[in-house]
């Protein structure tokens, strides 16, 4: 039986891609591991925030460093905003709303 080459390809990349993905898989399940420590309750707010910035210090360090830092202009233009790779785009001013007593702007989470 004869496969295409096409099919060969195809097979050798997925067969290079699991060890990979395997690999970010392990990471990802440490990382949400070492955040249910964190979020144990059984740290102070500093040492659990410590706890969090630690566990993603080791993921990151597992999946080869951390996500680029791309600059993003808002859709308004008046402010350039620097997120992490694949991030959503960030908010505009036009879609704060007052907050109820008119002391500030409120800005929807994305």
């Amino acid at each position: 039986m004869r496969h295409p080459p096409s099919a060969i390809a195809l097979l050798v990349l997925l067969g290079s891609l699991g060890p990979a993905w395997g690999q970010s898989n392990v990471a990802e399940q440490v990382y949400q591991s070492d955040l249910a420590i964190c979020n144990s309750g059984q740290l102070s707010a500093p040492a659990r925030d410590a706890c969090v910035r630690e566990a993603g210090r080791r993921r990151d360090a597992a999946r080869g460093g951390p996500p680029p830092e791309i600059p993003q202009t808002t859709p308004d233009g008046r402010a350039t905003v620097i997120t992490p790779e694949g991030a959503a785009t960030p908010p505009t001013s036009s879609d704060a709303v007052p907050s109820r007593d008119g002391r500030a702007n409120v800005v929807p989470a994305r």
